[in-house]
């Protein structure tokens, strides 16, 4: 009832133009032929298949001769009666189309003498600028947790009808899918509710995860935004024994936060510095795996766009999807790349850090953000200050007893026995390493083996962990330079 009362007042407001982005066309139709059939006005549709035709008359035809844009528009312009007239996908015909635009603009110009209101309804609207002054927005609510739980009831019924079986879940877990489904279409959340019961007759915790995917798909943030889609359990994770503490300690805070809709408080997020290779990336995976919520990569590359205040539009975008997808965690990778404040690129960098410091500091939405950075002087300190993040965490090269764990868990996880290698010698061998060089020091030592036709042996892999210069012994310099700044500045993860 709130849309229709908004858009009724929206049309009595005697806007011109009013601007529908949506994918619910069918309900935006059914709202103008209320407004319509209430004030009796007459509401035509127009869609480049049929033309202009009378929404609110159930035997109306299309008139073929309006199919053409520019013939519609004509049409309406010489009509004498107001009427509602909405426009239907009708984005391709803004673009690069003077008459076009023109026409609506002399439709809008005309707007006391006969007051027409055109409403633009497509997926995505991008307004000219001798249009923008004639426009106002409209945006069609999304379905709140009581009416998604109603359609998801309404899915297992009808399947319980289908079938003649219940459909089993428990309060948690339908909870858990109501949640997920926020931000979603009334169409959308039923069709992800329709395929989480269907293939089972079940909601339970492994529907969820799909239901993540397909909603993400759905909201298309592809590039910029992506759905990491193997989120590691903190057992993959050597070490970092303080940061797991530490996110130990505020999972139930967070988590209950974001069920009970509490925005006071909660965990916002941390930056982990580092050495290349040192875990930070499998960290922030780790963090979603630990929390049980979706993992969102945010590529500040992508972001990236040469036309001035795209850049911007699409990091407030990426971060609106967030958002939709809440409760989540927000992972950006190597944070410094996008938002280092430089002078060569027109600004954009230093706009990009007010969009996310204003974001940071106003969102709402249960997104729990994970930053990683190299190169931590390159970062603005408005961006690593209290408050704007809960923690600034060091990640170190790993030390001897979680060298031996991360050995431990790259043999395991390509079928070598651990329990046949002499872990502490390799451990000591491989001081100074990153767990990512440990790791390909394995992968090394397989290929050794394979081609001599031997199995994996401790002697296979200290060749390899020999041959190896680390990185931080070409980079010395720059990793003790890291750790003077961290002193003092930053917890250590380990």
């Amino acid at each position: 009832m709130k849309d229709l009362q908004d858009l009724r007042m929206m049309v009595k407001s005697r806007y011109p133009v009013i601007v529908i982005e949506t994918w619910e066309e069918r309900r935006a139709l059914d709202l103008l032929k209320r407004i319509g059939m209430a004030k009796a006005l007459p509401v035509f549709s127009w869609t480049i298949t049929e033309g202009l035709k009378r929404l609110e008359l159930a035997e109306a035809t299309g008139q073929r001769h309006t199919v053409e844009p520019e013939a519609a528009l004509g049409q309406i312009r010489g009509n004498a009666e107001a009427g509602l007239y909405a426009l239907c996908d009708f984005h391709p015909y803004l673009n690069n189309a003077p008459k076009v635009v023109r026409l609506i603009k002399d439709i809008a110009l005309r707007h006391d003498v006969v007051p027409h209101t055109l409403v633009l309804i497509s997926h995505a609207l991008s307004i000219p600028p001798e249009l923008s002054r004639y426009c106002a927005r409209f945006e069609l609510s999304l379905p709140d947790e009581d009416q998604l739980l109603n359609i998801v009831q309404e899915e297992a019924r009808a399947f319980a009808r289908e079938r003649g079986d219940r459909v089993r879940t428990g309060r948690e877990v339908l909870d858990k899918l109501v949640r997920n489904l926020r931000g979603l279409t009334k169409d959308d959340a039923r069709r992800l509710a329709r395929g989480a019961i269907i293939h089972d007759g079940a909601i339970t915790e492994n529907d969820l995860p799909e239901v993540n995917r397909a909603k993400f798909r759905l909201l298309d943030m592809e590039g910029v935004l992506s759905f990491e889609y193997d989120t590691a359990s903190f057992a993959q994770v050597g070490g970092l024994g303080r940061l797991k503490d530490w996110l130990g300690r505020r999972e139930s805070a967070f988590t209950s936060a974001a069920r009970d809709g509490v925005t006071a408080d909660t965990p916002k997020g941390i930056l982990l510095v580092g050495v290349q290779g040192g875990g930070k990336s499998l960290a922030a995976k780790a963090v979603a795996g630990l929390w049980h919520l979706p993992l969102l990569r945010l590529d500040m590359g992508a972001v990236f766009n040469k036309y001035i205040g795209e850049s911007e539009r699409n990091l407030r975008e990426a971060l609106k999807m967030a958002e939709t997808m809440a409760p989540c965690v927000l992972w950006l990778d190597e944070i410094e790349k996008g938002l280092a404040t430089a002078d060569n690129d027109g600004g954009t960098s230093r706009r990009l850090l007010g969009t996310l410091l204003t974001w940071m500091a106003e969102r709402k939405a249960p997104v729990f953000m994970v930053a990683t950075a190299n190169e931590i002087d390159q970062l603005p300190p408005e961006l690593i200050r209290k408050g704007r993040i809960d923690e600034l965490f060091f990640v170190d090269l790993p030390g001897a007893d979680t060298r031996e764990v991360i050995l431990n868990i790259h043999l395991a996880r390509r079928g070598q026995d651990p329990a046949l290698f002499d872990l502490s010698v390799l451990a000591v061998a491989c001081e100074g390493f990153t767990g990512a060089e440990i790791e390909q020091a394995i992968v090394a030592g397989l290929y050794s083996a394979r081609a001599q036709e031997q199995p994996l042996t401790t002697a296979h892999l200290l060749d390899e962990i020999r041959s190896t210069v680390p990185l931080s012994v070409t980079m010395a310099e720059r990793l003790e330079a890291l750790r003077a700044w961290c002193h003092g500045r930053a917890v250590p993860a380990e």
